[in-house]
Protein backbone atom coordinates (compact mmCIF):
# COMPACT_ATOMS: atom_id res chain seq x y z
CA UNK A 1 0.00 0.00 0.00
CA UNK A 2 1.12 3.25 -0.61
CA UNK A 3 2.10 6.16 1.62
CA UNK A 4 0.17 9.48 0.18
CA UNK A 5 1.88 12.49 1.00
CA UNK A 6 0.00 15.87 0.18
CA UNK A 7 2.93 18.37 -0.01
CA UNK A 8 2.67 22.08 -0.96
CA UNK A 9 3.47 22.88 -4.06
CA UNK A 10 5.40 26.51 -3.43
CA UNK A 11 6.94 25.54 0.34
CA UNK A 12 7.58 22.08 -0.02
CA UNK A 13 7.05 20.72 3.95
CA UNK A 14 10.60 19.51 5.06
CA UNK A 15 9.49 16.57 6.84
CA UNK A 16 7.41 15.49 4.10
CA UNK A 17 10.07 15.58 1.25
CA UNK A 18 12.51 13.39 3.57
CA UNK A 19 9.99 10.86 4.25
CA UNK A 20 9.64 10.31 0.01
CA UNK A 21 13.43 10.27 -0.24
CA UNK A 22 13.90 7.72 2.22
CA UNK A 23 11.35 5.56 0.40
CA UNK A 24 12.94 5.74 -2.51
CA UNK A 25 15.99 5.33 -1.30
CA UNK A 26 14.99 1.57 0.09
CA UNK A 27 13.79 0.85 -3.65
CA UNK A 28 10.53 2.38 -3.34
CA UNK A 29 8.71 3.46 -6.78
CA UNK A 30 7.62 6.98 -6.31
CA UNK A 31 4.73 9.46 -8.15
CA UNK A 32 5.50 12.81 -7.97
CA UNK A 33 4.59 16.01 -9.25
CA UNK A 34 6.96 17.82 -12.01
CA UNK A 35 6.12 21.32 -14.30
CA UNK A 36 4.46 19.14 -16.92
CA UNK A 37 3.14 16.24 -15.53
CA UNK A 38 2.90 13.80 -12.90
CA UNK A 39 6.06 11.19 -13.22
CA UNK A 40 6.69 7.52 -11.79
CA UNK A 41 10.47 7.67 -10.24
CA UNK A 42 13.27 5.19 -8.72
CA UNK A 43 16.73 5.77 -7.76
CA UNK A 44 18.90 5.84 -10.27
CA UNK A 45 21.02 2.52 -9.31
CA UNK A 46 18.15 0.19 -8.40
CA UNK A 47 17.32 -2.57 -11.05
CA UNK A 48 14.34 -3.39 -9.67
CA UNK A 49 13.14 -0.76 -8.89
CA UNK A 50 13.37 0.47 -13.16
CA UNK A 51 12.00 -3.08 -13.87
CA UNK A 52 8.71 -2.02 -12.10
CA UNK A 53 8.22 1.28 -13.68
CA UNK A 54 9.09 -0.38 -16.76
CA UNK A 55 5.86 -2.51 -16.33
CA UNK A 56 3.87 -0.15 -14.84
CA UNK A 57 3.87 1.49 -17.72
CA UNK A 58 4.13 -1.57 -20.15
CA UNK A 59 6.82 -0.07 -22.01
CA UNK A 60 11.19 -1.11 -22.62
CA UNK A 61 14.26 0.83 -22.76
CA UNK A 62 13.42 1.86 -26.98
CA UNK A 63 11.08 4.38 -24.80
CA UNK A 64 13.77 6.58 -23.53
CA UNK A 65 13.73 6.86 -19.79
CA UNK A 66 14.54 10.46 -18.26
CA UNK A 67 17.42 11.22 -15.26
CA UNK A 68 15.39 14.29 -13.62
CA UNK A 69 18.28 16.57 -12.68
CA UNK A 70 18.20 18.75 -9.77
CA UNK A 71 20.00 21.33 -11.59
CA UNK A 72 22.38 22.19 -14.91
CA UNK A 73 25.70 20.42 -13.26
CA UNK A 74 24.15 17.09 -12.46
CA UNK A 75 23.14 17.13 -16.08
CA UNK A 76 26.60 17.75 -17.29
CA UNK A 77 27.73 14.94 -14.81
CA UNK A 78 25.12 12.08 -16.64
CA UNK A 79 25.57 13.68 -20.27
CA UNK A 80 28.13 14.57 -22.94
CA UNK A 81 27.99 18.45 -23.01
CA UNK A 82 30.18 20.74 -25.22
CA UNK A 83 30.10 24.16 -24.35
CA UNK A 84 27.53 25.42 -27.18
CA UNK A 85 25.11 23.33 -26.01
CA UNK A 86 25.85 23.93 -22.61
CA UNK A 87 24.60 27.36 -23.66
CA UNK A 88 21.44 26.12 -24.91
CA UNK A 89 20.78 24.00 -21.67
CA UNK A 90 21.43 27.21 -19.43
CA UNK A 91 18.85 29.29 -21.63
CA UNK A 92 16.46 26.19 -21.33
CA UNK A 93 16.49 25.12 -17.33
CA UNK A 94 14.66 24.49 -15.25
CA UNK A 95 11.72 23.88 -18.03
CA UNK A 96 9.72 21.50 -19.75
CA UNK A 97 12.14 19.93 -21.49
CA UNK A 98 13.38 16.89 -21.86
CA UNK A 99 17.09 16.35 -23.78
CA UNK A 100 18.38 13.31 -25.65
CA UNK A 101 22.40 12.87 -25.30
CA UNK A 102 25.10 10.91 -25.41
CA UNK A 103 25.73 9.29 -21.57
CA UNK A 104 28.58 9.38 -19.70
CA UNK A 105 29.48 6.11 -17.38
CA UNK A 106 27.88 7.62 -14.69
CA UNK A 107 24.66 6.19 -16.25
CA UNK A 108 23.88 2.26 -15.80
CA UNK A 109 24.50 0.68 -18.83
CA UNK A 110 20.77 -1.07 -17.86
CA UNK A 111 18.82 2.30 -17.91
CA UNK A 112 19.94 3.59 -21.85
CA UNK A 113 18.43 3.04 -24.88
CA UNK A 114 19.90 -0.72 -25.93
CA UNK A 115 21.36 0.59 -29.42
CA UNK A 116 22.08 4.25 -29.41
CA UNK A 117 23.64 4.26 -25.78
CA UNK A 118 21.57 7.48 -24.71
CA UNK A 119 19.38 8.72 -22.20
CA UNK A 120 16.68 11.50 -21.59
CA UNK A 121 17.42 14.38 -19.06
CA UNK A 122 15.50 17.07 -18.11
CA UNK A 123 15.71 19.63 -15.10
CA UNK A 124 12.03 20.72 -14.24
CA UNK A 125 10.80 23.84 -13.03
CA UNK A 126 8.97 22.38 -10.06
CA UNK A 127 9.79 23.01 -6.10
CA UNK A 128 8.32 19.55 -4.89
CA UNK A 129 10.63 17.84 -7.54
CA UNK A 130 13.36 20.17 -6.63
CA UNK A 131 13.39 19.16 -3.25
CA UNK A 132 13.14 15.90 -3.51
CA UNK A 133 15.67 15.47 -5.66
CA UNK A 134 18.55 17.62 -3.62
CA UNK A 135 17.21 15.78 -0.64
CA UNK A 136 17.83 12.53 -2.54
CA UNK A 137 21.39 14.26 -3.72
CA UNK A 138 21.62 12.24 -7.22
CA UNK A 139 18.71 12.13 -10.07
CA UNK A 140 15.46 10.11 -10.06
CA UNK A 141 14.78 7.83 -13.17
CA UNK A 142 11.89 8.72 -13.85
CA UNK A 143 8.89 8.67 -16.94
CA UNK A 144 5.90 10.46 -17.44
CA UNK A 145 3.04 8.65 -15.31
CA UNK A 146 0.43 7.04 -18.44
CA UNK A 147 -0.58 4.00 -18.26
CA UNK A 148 -0.99 1.76 -21.32
CA UNK A 149 -4.84 1.97 -21.44
CA UNK A 150 -4.91 5.58 -20.93
CA UNK A 151 -4.73 8.13 -23.76
CA UNK A 152 -3.70 11.34 -21.69
CA UNK A 153 -1.34 11.18 -18.29
CA UNK A 154 -2.56 11.00 -15.07
CA UNK A 155 -3.37 14.22 -13.45
CA UNK A 156 -5.57 13.77 -10.33
CA UNK A 157 -3.38 12.23 -7.04
CA UNK A 158 -6.68 10.98 -5.81
CA UNK A 159 -7.42 8.84 -8.91
CA UNK A 160 -3.79 7.89 -9.15
CA UNK A 161 -3.70 6.25 -6.00
CA UNK A 162 -7.37 4.31 -6.61
CA UNK A 163 -5.28 2.71 -9.79
CA UNK A 164 -1.46 2.28 -8.27
CA UNK A 165 -1.30 2.23 -4.68
CA UNK A 166 -0.39 -1.68 -4.87
CA UNK A 167 2.19 -0.93 -7.72
CA UNK A 168 4.02 2.18 -6.22
CA UNK A 169 5.54 2.57 -2.39
CA UNK A 170 4.64 6.35 -2.57
CA UNK A 171 2.28 9.24 -4.09
CA UNK A 172 2.74 12.90 -3.81
CA UNK A 173 0.11 15.07 -4.17
CA UNK A 174 1.20 18.20 -5.49
CA UNK A 175 -1.82 19.69 -7.32
CA UNK A 176 -2.62 20.36 -10.78
CA UNK A 177 0.22 19.77 -13.49
CA UNK A 178 -1.62 19.45 -16.43
CA UNK A 179 -1.82 17.00 -19.26
CA UNK A 180 0.91 18.39 -21.34
CA UNK A 181 4.20 16.52 -21.95
CA UNK A 182 7.59 17.91 -22.20
CA UNK A 183 9.07 19.57 -25.47
CA UNK A 184 11.71 16.41 -26.42
CA UNK A 185 15.14 17.57 -28.35
CA UNK A 186 17.45 15.55 -29.62
CA UNK A 187 20.94 16.87 -28.83
CA UNK A 188 23.35 13.70 -29.81
CA UNK A 189 24.24 14.94 -33.19
CA UNK A 190 22.83 18.98 -34.15
CA UNK A 191 19.64 19.32 -32.57
CA UNK A 192 16.54 17.48 -33.30
CA UNK A 193 12.58 18.05 -32.30
CA UNK A 194 11.36 14.84 -31.56
CA UNK A 195 8.13 15.55 -29.86
CA UNK A 196 6.91 19.20 -29.73
CA UNK A 197 4.92 19.45 -25.80
CA UNK A 198 5.13 22.67 -23.06
CA UNK A 199 8.08 24.07 -23.89
CA UNK A 200 8.97 26.23 -26.00
CA UNK A 201 10.98 24.83 -28.84
CA UNK A 202 11.78 28.44 -30.82
CA UNK A 203 14.30 28.61 -27.73
CA UNK A 204 16.52 26.35 -29.97
CA UNK A 205 15.74 27.57 -33.18
CA UNK A 206 13.16 24.92 -33.88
Amino acid sequence: MAQFFAIHPDTPQERLVKQAADIIRKGGVAVYPTDSCYALGCQIGDKTAMERILQIRKIDLKHHLTLMCADLSELGTYAKVDNSQFRQLKAATPGSYTFIMQATKEVPNRTLHPKRKTIGLRVPDNKIALALLQELGEPMLSCTLMLPEDEEPLTDPYEIRDRLEHAVDVIIDGGWCGTEPTTVIDMTDGIELVREGKGDKTLFGL
